[in-house]
């Protein structure tokens, strides 16, 4: 009953912000923010009143913490490939999820060539040997797909209208998905994972697959090869030379055009290695099986700052910690998980446009 109260309570409050914002003038920033503060207490009211009606065990919801770390892995991975393009071309690629989905059928295929070999049935070593190859496969797959995406569907358009580069997104986008649906039909491919990473390890109540642990530090790993390659190399100051002003940079002796087609391989790959490891995580990879994570990957890049990359990597694991333990905390169905994670991005676009951290975007001043 208190709950319940309170939670009338909270709703009387956002009606009355909300009319203070729809009046304008200088209350409207102050209104926002009194709104979206009141969301969020809505929204913990809501989880308290839920967990103490269901009266879930601590177990549980490690769980679903666990989960969310390795949903926010992945996302992660490809919400990198979303901020590296948007920070130098201001372009969102819509067809970077396909992108990761390709890496995932050719890792397929080399799981294929790597049993073949026999490095997946031979010692632990050979093992690890022969899933490196198969993610070296994935990733090198998709990088060559994201550079001939780059050279054939946006360097054409590169001058054009920033709405004409979105659209040939899209179109490439439902090309990439429909071409491999034409090519290997409808059925999904199952993964075949190797025994040494079949299993996975229990800490205390709560189980954790290797496959999810896998995803969780590699992408953090790999998060931080990204951030020293940009920060720490002649490469990467060339990408955030090419991100403050093509002109100049190319005065000054960049070759634009390859630091553009470096940043879409760049990208690609870590798709790709998402589309791997979420094939061995979920055991299949279909036509498809790109496109809601793609969705949600940028939603990630948006919600922790576009052109940030830690805030890519913060952004989606707060997005994956949201879809996992959502649906619990708030009492809805799970398969609502996707509209947790789209009102995220709605909320996100309203309250704090600019992301959890910031964008870092460098805008051009005349």
């Amino acid at each position: 009953m208190y709950a319940g109260e309170r939670q009338g309570d909270i709703v009387a409050l956002i009606s009355r912000a909300l009319s203070a914002a729809r009046q304008g003038g200088a209350g409207m920033r102050i209104a926002r923010r009194m709104l979206g503060m009141l969301l969020i207490a809505a929204v913990i009211v809501r989880a308290i009143s839920v967990s103490a009606t269901e009266n879930y065990p601590l177990s549980f919801w490690a769980s679903q913490v666990a989960n969310g770390l390795v949903l926010g892995g992945v996302y992660a991975l490809v919400a990198l490939g979303y901020t590296l393009v948007y920070g130098i071309l201001l372009m969102i690629n819509f067809a970077h999820g396909e992108v990761m989905m390709i890496g995932g059928v050719a890792g397929f295929f080399g799981l294929q060539i790597a049993s073949a070999l026999g490095l997946l049935s031979g010692s632990p070593l050979e093992v690890v040997v022969g899933l490196l190859l198969v993610l070296a496969f994935g990733m090198g797959i998709a990088a060559l797909t994201g550079v001939t995406l780059e050279r054939v569907a946006y360097r054409p358009l590169r001058n054009a209208p920033r709405l004409v580069p979105l659209i040939s997104a899209i179109g490439a986008s439902l090309f990439l998905q429909y071409s491999v649906l034409l090519i290997f039909g409808v059925r999904p491919m199952v993964y075949q994972r190797p025994s040494l990473i079949a299993d996975g390890m229990r800490i205390g109540a709560v189980f954790i697959p290797y496959t999810g642990l896998i995803i969780f530090l590699t992408s953090l790993m790999l998060m931080g090869a990204l951030f020293v390659i940009v920060q720490r190399t002649r490469l990467g100051r060339a990408m955030r030379a090419v991100a403050a002003d093509k002109d100049a940079a190319a005065l000054m002796g960049v070759d634009v055009n390859q630091i553009i087609a470096f940043t879409f391989l760049l990208g690609s790959a870590l798709a790709g290695a998402a589309g791997v490891m979420l094939g061995f995580h979920n055991a299949v990879i279909k036509f498809n099986s790109g496109f809601i994570p793609g969705l949600k990957a940028f939603t990630a890049a948006v919600l922790g700052g576009i052109g940030n990359i830690p805030g890519a990597m913060v952004g989606a694991l707060v997005l994956g910690l949201a879809e996992s333990l959502g649906p619990s905390a708030l009492g809805i169905p799970a398969e609502y998980r996707d509209i947790i994670a789209f009102s995220v991005l709605v909320l996100v676009l309203i309250f704090r446009p600019a992301g959890l951290l910031g964008e870092a975007v460098v805008e051009k001043r005349a």
